[in-house]
């Protein structure tokens, strides 16, 4: 039987700049990290071999088979170092005997990367900074909007969906929100309404909901159907949210002035490469990034050095905590 370092945590899928936050912060947390960039897979399960606890990343799904090896290698616990779960099969995993967790991070990072995409959409900044690009220096034909003449609608009102909120007061918009948990106390100056509502009434709409069966494809054709003409979307969270097919008919025909988009149905594999001489199978993205009135990012709103530190503290700090739960198992 193997034997276990309730010590060691073995971190898959680690950045160099993640590498070197655990190998600073590990220490101090009476931690031995055994550091790998590649992720999990089932070739390389044998790597976690002598620890109870993985922190994995969250670019690369994890496969029943993986799940298995791992178990085998004698893990009960996976810490992955997003706030989704998308990429794993949480039931699956703990019918097996792991036990799995995300991380919190400051939700800061997203906010504002939002708040920016929210800011772009409305000025046509893509369209703006491309002709800049080109030498061509005059103004756009249509004029851009204030966030204060708007209504935005916020879908999920967690610890990110709350900290838009927070920013979007300071621009004296009106907020409307919505989430499929019960929400006490939404903030001030906000509106807890019904999804359909929350849609016919807002010119702009923010996603904030995690990635469930329940939620996938919540965005489909009736409900963008439902959206007002000229319309905005902007997604932060899990592209599969909104339905790709049904988002660019509605862009095509105008229905929707525009999107800003951090994540996108299919990204996976695509994502986090270098693509420049490769080709790229996902038809809806490539679309989606030519239709002028539309901006994509790469998955970055989490993207900052505070975000970083938070998940490689509370990564480590999970594993522990599962450790002093089950010392005695």
């Amino acid at each position: 039987m193997t034997h276990r370092n309730t010590n060691r945590i073995t971190i898959y899928g680690c950045g160099p700049d993640e590498a070197v936050l655990f190998r600073e912060l590990a220490p101090g947390l009476g931690v031995q990290p055994a550091i790998t960039d590649a992720p999990v897979s089932e070739a390389n399960t044998e790597l976690a071999a002598g620890s109870r606890c993985v922190s994995v990343g969250h670019k690369t799904p994890i496969t029943h088979a993986t799940l298995r090896a791992l178990g085998r290698a004698g893990v009960g616990y996976i810490s992955t170092r997003s706030i989704g779960y998308n990429h794993i099969d949480v039931q699956y995993a703990e019918s097996i005997g792991i036990f799995v967790e995300n991380v919190s991070y400051s939700p800061d990072s997203v906010a504002d990367y939002t708040l920016m995409l929210m800011l772009m959409a409305v000025r046509d900044a893509k369209a703006i900074v491309r002709r800049t690009d080109m030498h061509d220096y005059r103004l756009s034909d249509a004029r851009g909007k204030e966030l204060r003449d708007l209504t935005v609608g916020v879908i999920g009102t967690g610890r990110i969906g709350a900290a838009v909120m927070d920013r979007l007061r300071g621009f004296g918009c009106r907020i409307l929100a919505h989430d499929i948990r019960p929400v006490d106390r939404p903030g001030p100056a906000v509106e807890l309404i019904p999804l359909d509502e929350l849609l016919r009434r807002s010119d702009l709409v923010t996603l904030h909901a995690p990635l469930t069966a329940q939620t996938h494809h919540l965005l489909n054709r009736e409900r963008l159907g439902q959206l007002k003409n000229g319309a905005l979307i902007v997604n932060t969270a899990r592209g599969a949210l909104i339905d790709t097919d049904a988002l660019v008919k509605a862009l095509e025909s105008g229905r929707l002035s525009g999107a800003a988009l951090d994540v996108v149905e299919g990204e996976e594999g695509i994502f986090y490469a270098d693509c420049r001489d490769k080709s790229i199978e996902s038809k809806g993205l490539l679309r989606l990034q030519e239709l002028p009135n539309v901006l994509v990012s790469p998955h970055t709103a989490y993207y900052t050095d505070h975000a970083l530190r938070d998940t490689v503290e509370n990564s480590i700090t999970n594993c522990l905590e599962f450790e002093r739960r089950n010392q005695h198992v």
